[in-house]
């Protein structure tokens, strides 16, 4: 008795260390593939949402071509004004930052004078390099850059999402004749792709309508570049907690340079409601609270999507987790692990039902 113990002890560790080393193999092939990686997720991402649009249309007895032709005409043509409109505002705020620098100097006696209250000593020039714009904006810049170099390689991006539409109404039937429990696996399938679909439309609507409401508000305060604020904030609005202060920070602190304390303080103020509402309000009414991630996990995630897949991973990393979390669930065996993952209030629920 106590031999087959010891064996299955022993299995049981041969098998942990099978699975780990097969996860640094793949999460080291990742890394090194990024470069078509990138451009791969970013073709699922949007075949992801243009997906239930043409569906609708060839429902609406438009041709399949001319539907999948529509949308992505569409899609193509915001790209190519947002991205525009990004490079744009990121090459004027690289040649005005010596002038926000110079402002900052100059406005830093009103901070200075704070901290002396609190009884903080800091000199202007330390302070001025703790808050420096360039600084603050790097992530940002960063981000946005390397959006848009995996998105340069449009024509791939397109054709990659034109053969996943076109192949998309194929899958359930090879599902049915690939596994010996056709239809189990189908439905799991079709769970599966249901519950992604809905999470990430959802989430690209909320994100959308906050990063308009957030360009809207930094044009009120008069701050420079309200597109590329707006923009920032729908991008990193898919990063839950983080995103809202990541995207805050360039735009308050240049809200500081150009107009003082008080549009800064104003411009927090509208970051907070905005985000507020949509994502603790708004978004888990449609979305249900049990579609969300513990906020480790969504640290976590950040740091690991962007270490593998840079930028690009950074921006997708939530949804990425989020597609893991859902496949997890789908399955019996691997439940536990989506229960882990998530934020933990479908707990919450769930006892205070019983």
């Amino acid at each position: 008795m106590a031999r087959r113990t010891n064996l299955s002890q022993s299995s049981g560790v041969v098998y942990a260390l099978i699975v780990a080393s097969a996860f640094v193999v793949v999460v080291a092939g990742m890394k090194a593939a990024a470069p078509i990686l990138n451009p791969f997720f970013l073709s699922c991402f949007i075949a992801i949402l243009c997906g239930p649009i043409v569906t609708r249309l060839v429902a609406l007895r438009l041709p399949v071509i001319l539907a999948i032709s529509l949308v992505l005409g569409i899609v193509f043509l915001l790209s190519v004004l947002l991205g525009s409109l990004i490079s744009s505002s990121i090459e004027d705020f690289s040649s005005q930052l010596p002038m926000y620098r110079e402002r900052l100097l100059a406005q830093s006696t009103e901070i200075l004078g704070m901290l002396d209250r609190f009884g903080v000593e800091a000199s202007k020039q330390s302070l001025a390099n703790m808050l420096d714009p360039g600084v603050a904006m790097q992530l940002a810049a960063n981000t946005l850059s390397g959006l848009g170099g995996a998105l340069a390689n449009t024509f791939l991006i397109t054709l990659t999402v034109v053969f996943m539409l076109l192949e998309s109404h194929m899958f359930p039937r090879k599902i049915r004749h690939a596994f010996i429990d056709g239809e189990e696996s189908l439905a799991r399938f079709n769970h599966f792709v249901k519950s992604v679909n809905r999470y990430l439309a959802i989430k690209s609507v909320v994100s959308l309508a906050t990063g308009i409401m957030i360009g809207v508000i930094v044009k009120a305060c008069n701050v420079d570049y309200p597109v590329l604020w707006g923009v920032l904030a729908f991008l990193l609005n898919y990063v839950p907690n983080i995103g809202s202060i990541l995207a805050g920070m360039p735009a308050v602190l240049l809200a500081f340079v150009q107009h003082g304390s008080i549009t800064a303080l104003v411009l927090i103020s509208g970051y907070s409601v905005v985000n507020i509402i949509m994502g603790n309000i708004i978004e888990p009414r449609f979305m249900g609270r049990g579609l969300g991630l513990s906020t480790l996990i969504v640290f976590l995630s950040l740091i690991f999507w962007g270490w593998v897949l840079g930028p690009v991973g950074m921006l997708l990393s939530i949804p990425l987790t989020m597609i893991v979390k859902i496949a997890l669930e789908s399955n019996q065996d691997t439940a536990w692990i989506s229960v882990i993952l998530g934020s933990g209030t479908e707990l919450e629920d769930s006892s205070q039902k019983s």
